[in-house]
C-alpha cells in the first residue's frame, strides 16, 4: 500500500483527515494511522478512499501510476 498517495489525494482536494474520516465513518485517529502507515487498512476503507478520491485500488496499492481507473474518462 502506497500510504503517501493517500496523504497526497487528501491534500490535493483540500480536506483535512477528520473530513476524511467522517467520509469513511471512522474515527480520525484510525484514519491517521492509515496514512502513517503504522495500521493496515481494511478492504472496505481502501473501497471507500478509490471511491472518494475516484481512483482505482491498483492505483493506491501502488501497482500503477494511472490514476484514472480504465475505461474511465479523464
Amino acid at each position: 500500500m502506497q500510504y503517501k498517495r493517500i496523504r497526497e489525494l487528501r491534500e490535493e482536494q483540500h480536506l483535512t483527515q477528520r473530513q476524511i474520516a467522517e467520509l469513511l465513518q471512522i474515527s480520525r485517529s484510525s484514519y491517521s494511522n492509515y496514512e502513517r502507515g503504522t495500521t493496515d487498512i481494511p478492504l472496505v476503507v481502501i473501497c471507500g478512499l478509490a471511491d472518494i478520491h475516484h481512483t482505482s485500488l491498483d492505483y493506491l496499492a501502488g501497482l500503477t501510476d494511472r490514476r484514472i481507473p480504465q475505461g474511465q474518462k479523464q
